[in-house]
């Protein structure tokens, strides 16, 4: 439900869609996009390329994730893997049929905030900075993502808010002007204290955050309202929960199929269009979760294969709310949808 008593009008944040609109981005590496020579049974094969793509990258050089030695800035350039498919942002800035498509990265900082704030990793955040400059393009960064999830990313408040400092000042003296910064937290369990003792602060952050996979709670509508903020779903797929365990949702499955789109998208749908005001992007997770290393033992994502164009019944109810024009596409016009504002 909208929280109508704290509704109120965001201010034109960077990049905020017009008149209702809502950015629709799909991820979150090369097999679950699609839409490339070597990549193509991914969303955008099957369905209109919408307006943006999510990857994600990291600064955690020397470290090795499922048998790939990261060297910071990984899966930007070239192609790489760190145990979750095969992630490059330049094969899509590259390719024609994407070139007006818009780019929402997902930036770890886990186990690094502390080598981010006292400046060891300068040198990345200045090669990441160039890049995000020289493809001339809107581009979301999502700092640090959800930085309120304890049990994975650990991060240290002090040096979390000190690196998203460092990083926004920085990419202000390179003058990288084509970029959005995000703010996003895990969508459950933090209440507005947490929130607003792990905020960087209006001046820093342009939106708001939060991850949509089980039954999340509306505490960042209810603080971006507050903070005139817009906010970006900026992970979603569908997780069914009975109370006391995790269920099978691979959308492969028609009776499984059918059970998701009931009890995962319908609400989901709901969410976005009861809250109009201040929910102004979301990004879908289009990928079979089990057979990737990392999330194969997972308790949450090895029970899910969330890829649309396995099912045709959520495919026929999908393409019937996403022919609304309020989602934006990939298209010419797109970016002139979107507030400029430096």
């Amino acid at each position: 439900m909208q929280n109508t008593s704290l509704k109120t009008v965001s201010t034109s944040a960077k990049f905020e869609p017009k008149n209702g609109e809502c950015l629709f981005f799909i991820g979150q590496d090369l097999k679950a996009i699609g839409g490339l020579e070597n990549y193509s049974d991914g969303y955008c094969d099957h369905f209109e390329i919408p307006a943006g793509i999510t990857l994600y990258t990291g600064f955690a050089k020397g470290t090795e994730s499922y048998g790939y030695l990261q060297k910071g800035n990984d899966g930007i350039k070239t192609i790489a893997n760190w145990g979750a498919e095969d992630s490059c942002m330049q094969c899509y800035v590259d390719n024609a049929a994407f070139k007006h498509s818009i780019i929402a990265i997902g930036l770890s900082l886990v186990g690094n905030e502390k080598k981010v704030a006292n400046g060891k990793h300068d040198s990345l955040i200045k090669e990441l900075g160039e890049w995000i400059k020289s493809i001339k393009r809107p581009v979301f960064l999502r700092i640090g993502y959800e930085f309120d999830g304890w049990d994975w990313n650990n991060y240290n408040k002090k040096d979390y808010l000190a690196s998203w400092k460092r990083i926004h000042a920085m990419f202000a003296e390179m003058k990288v002007t084509n970029i959005a910064f995000v703010w996003q937290s895990k969508g459950t369990g933090s209440d507005q204290k947490i929130l607003e003792e792990w905020y960087p602060g209006d001046d820093l952050v342009d939106w708001c955050a939060y991850s949509y996979f089980i039954n999340t709670d509306e505490e960042m509508l209810t603080f971006a309202r507050k903070h005139h903020k817009p906010v970006f779903i900026a992970e979603a797929a569908p997780i069914l929960f009975n109370g006391s365990q995790f269920l099978d949702t691979f959308l492969s499955n028609p009776a499984q199929a059918k059970q998701a789109w009931e009890q995962w998208f319908v609400p989901f749908i709901k969410t976005l269009n009861d809250n109009k005001d201040v929910i102004k992007a979301f990004s879908y997770i289009n990928v079979n979760w089990p057979e990737q290393p990392m999330w194969k033992n997972n308790d949450l994502f090895k029970h899910v294969d969330s890829r649309i164009q396995k099912s045709e019944f959520i495919t026929k109810k999908w393409l019937e709310e996403i022919a609304n024009p309020r989602y934006l596409k990939s298209t010419p016009k797109l970016w002139s949808h979107l507030e400029q504002k430096d």
